[in-house]
């Protein structure tokens, strides 16, 4: 089995991912306002972080995009098959084993809101499931 990772893919999962983050936590988005009162972040405080927070989160996403593509890779060779359904299920499970797994046993342990929990891993699932799509698409 060989590992075959489509760098046009990872670019455009990336892409995907940058999009979903600003258009679920923007102050404007689905959920940014939400957000800042379940977590008590304000916009000075946002400011005051400066550009931190963003050089991460394009850093974990370009990473999350390596690693979808990656266990897509292996995946559709050990089904045989390179379907987009591979690479959704990839993202799937991989959410499932260990975005919401691992936020679930963080935030309670942390004592943070249920709805917070909520909210970000629905944000990790529709990441996970939106960057699988160019992933499962793209040679």
């Amino acid at each position: 089995m060989e590992l075959s990772i489509s760098w046009l893919a990872v670019v455009a999962a990336t892409a995907v991912g940058m999009a979903i983050a600003w258009l679920w936590y923007s102050d404007w988005g689905l959920a940014g306002g939400l957000w800042r009162k379940l977590t008590g972040v304000t916009k000075e405080d946002s400011e005051r972080a400066g550009k931190r927070p963003f050089v991460v989160l394009v850093a974990s996403i370009v990473l999350t995009a390596l690693a979808l593509a990656s266990a897509s890779s292996v995946a559709s060779g050990f089904f045989g098959s390179n379907s987009p359904w591979v690479a959704l299920a990839v993202g799937l499970v991989a959410w499932l084993g260990f975005s919401l797994s691992t936020l679930a046993q963080h935030n309670g342990f942390e004592q943070k809101p249920g709805r917070l929990t909520a909210l970000n891993s629905a944000y990790q699932l529709v990441l996970f499931l939106g960057m699988a799509i160019p992933i499962g698409l793209l040679p």
